[in-house]
């Protein structure tokens, strides 16, 4: 989920035919080209991707709780399915199970779609919200790297390395092929360097250069359409989609023995769990963006979950991508006009037509030319601005955001995830447990001590010293009426304290029964 475009707010306007027809064609447009370029950035067979876009819009459309919302395959869980499918085929070939991968994802798919509906029952749709926004930045840009590394080489006709370290250290070498075309095992590695880049420069052109009226035309689209003309024109025999005629051929069906065999391993539960959350948040967050785009009806957020868990469980069934509610093809709809949900269900159905009746056309788009259509959507997940913006704003938001960043790329997505969403919970538990002593001595010699904040066992250490470094016969005054909290840790502490104090002579003016009174009022039940 990439950020909301900017620009007027479009009010709610009332339902049109005609409308929600042109707009159902133009987000089927964008469409086409992402959900065939994701399925083969995930090493999978097209048709899982454009099966996904067709559930996206037909079922996911009817069910959702955010109207003017398209799902589908989604760039942001590209390394989710990538690293899945890397693990699936090392399990295949070690003889650990005779499963296909689409089998083997299927089940996982499925199961992260009835974990989405079981937590839509339990209302915990708005609690998706409440990620931090420098984590989802992190986890955007993390995701934009990860995609680039591996597509770059695609986009020249070269293989990628399994890892992202391998990727961009070899990234030389493989941009010197493209350079001086010599590889005698595939010589085409120049052209499709040169159709690539050609459709990324279409791609970072059309919205500047072209008049207002025709924007409505998706640049990707164009860009494909131009990319794979170029292609027959210079190179007719670069690597090429496969796309099948059939697509019910194409479903790879949930069985039960395949089924059972997974669900009783606890890393198909991990792998599921991982899919569910990701693909949750970035639906849920997509969704708070479309709303941002229109004055129209606002998203029921616990619908919106359970119909992204349908929406993932019918593609498990029918062994395809995962999917997500996607900022590219919902902006596309609001700005195409569109008025109600019929426009995300008809985009479906055009996808279907489209498979069904263009196969041997889109079975001429070039691979590369994909390639690079997926290197410029990663450089727009990298949301430049956005962290020059965290870093003006909050340097500890920005450190999470590149740490976030960094664990997604180095690691994985989920524990990218998990990692900067620890360190933001460090950070606000630090921010909301800080604990100010002022310390002023009167002219009668009566030490006052007024806390502000919050004494929790974090400022412990320095509660302590401060009461500890006063003389033993003094006479102190502990104000406590703007303490926000206090935690058992600080009382027992203020206990100790108050009795060793006035057994060595001191005396002390401090409200314990007030103190007491608060510690049970913050910490009820």
């Amino acid at each position: 989920m990439a950020s909301a475009p900017t620009g007027p707010v479009r009010g709610p306007v009332p339902f049109s035919l005609s409308r929600d027809i042109l707009a159902s064609l133009v987000v089927f447009l964008v469409a086409l080209p992402l959900c065939i370029a994701i399925a083969t950035a995930c090493g999978l067979p097209p048709e899982t991707g454009i099966i996904t876009g067709i559930v996206g819009g037909i079922v996911v459309g009817f069910l959702a709780g955010s109207p003017l919302q398209v799902s589908g395959p989604a760039a942001g869980l590209i390394v989710l399915v990538t690293n899945y499918v890397l693990h699936a085929k090392q399990a295949q070939e070690s003889g650990q199970t005779t499963l296909s991968v689409l089998a083997s994802l299927g089940v996982v798919v499925f199961l992260a779609g009835l974990i989405q509906m079981v937590m839509a029952g339990l209302h915990l749709g708005h609690w998706f919200r409440a990620v931090s926004p420098a984590v989802i930045l992190g986890m955007l840009a993390g995701i934009g790297v990860v995609i680039m590394a591996k597509q770059i080489f695609v986009l020249i006709d070269d293989e990628p390395a399994p890892s992202v370290l391998n990727n961009i250290l070899s990234l030389p070498s493989s941009l010197n092929k493209a350079i001086q075309d010599y590889d005698p095992v595939s010589p085409h590695h120049g052209y499709a360097a040169l159709v690539g880049s050609v459709t990324i420069l279409i791609l970072i052109l059309w919205p500047m250069i072209t008049p207002r009226k025709w924007q409505l035309i998706p640049g990707a689209l164009v860009a494909v359409l131009l990319g794979t003309v170029l292609s027959g024109l210079i190179e007719p025999n670069l690597k090429k989609i496969d796309i099948s005629a059939n697509l019910v051929e194409k479903i790879t069906w949930i069985t039960w023995p395949s089924f059972w065999e997974l669900v009783q391993k606890s890393s198909t539960w991990i792998s599921a769990l991982s899919f569910a959350a990701i693909a949750s948040a970035e639906s849920l967050l997509c969704a708070t963006a479309t709303d941002r785009m229109h004055s129209g009806p606002r998203t029921q957020y616990n619908r919106e979950l359970f119909a992204q868990g349908v929406g993932n469980t019918v593609c498990g069934i029918l062994g395809a991508l995962p999917m997500t509610g996607v900022i590219v093809r919902s902006s596309a709809n609001v700005n195409a006009g569109a008025t109600s949900r019929l426009s995300a269900i008809l985009h479906g159905v055009w996808l279907l037509l489209a498979v069904l009746l263009l196969n041997e056309w889109l079975g001429e788009i070039p691979t590369s030319v994909l390639a690079a259509v997926l290197v410029y959507t990663g450089f727009k997940l990298l949301e430049i601005k956005g962290f020059r913006s965290l870093w003006g704003e909050s340097r500890a938001e920005f450190l999470i955001a590149v740490i976030t960043l960094l664990g997604v790329v180095f690691w994985d997505l989920l524990m990218g995830v998990l990692i900067g969403i620890a360190l933001s919970a460090i950070r606000l538990l630090l921010r909301f447990s800080q604990l100010v002593i002022i310390k002023t001595t009167k002219p009668d010699n009566v030490v006052h001590l007024e806390l502000f904040g919050a004494a929790t066992f974090l400022s412990l250490p320095k509660l302590a010293q401060v009461l500890e470094r006063l003389p033993a016969n003094s006479k102190v005054h502990v104000h406590i009426d703007h303490l926000e909290t206090v935690d058992h840790a600080c009382l027992k502490l203020f206990d100790n304290w108050a009795a060793q104090h006035r057994n060595t002579g001191g005396e002390l003016v401090l409200d314990m029964e007030s103190l007491h009174t608060r510690f049970q009022k913050n910490h009820k039940g």
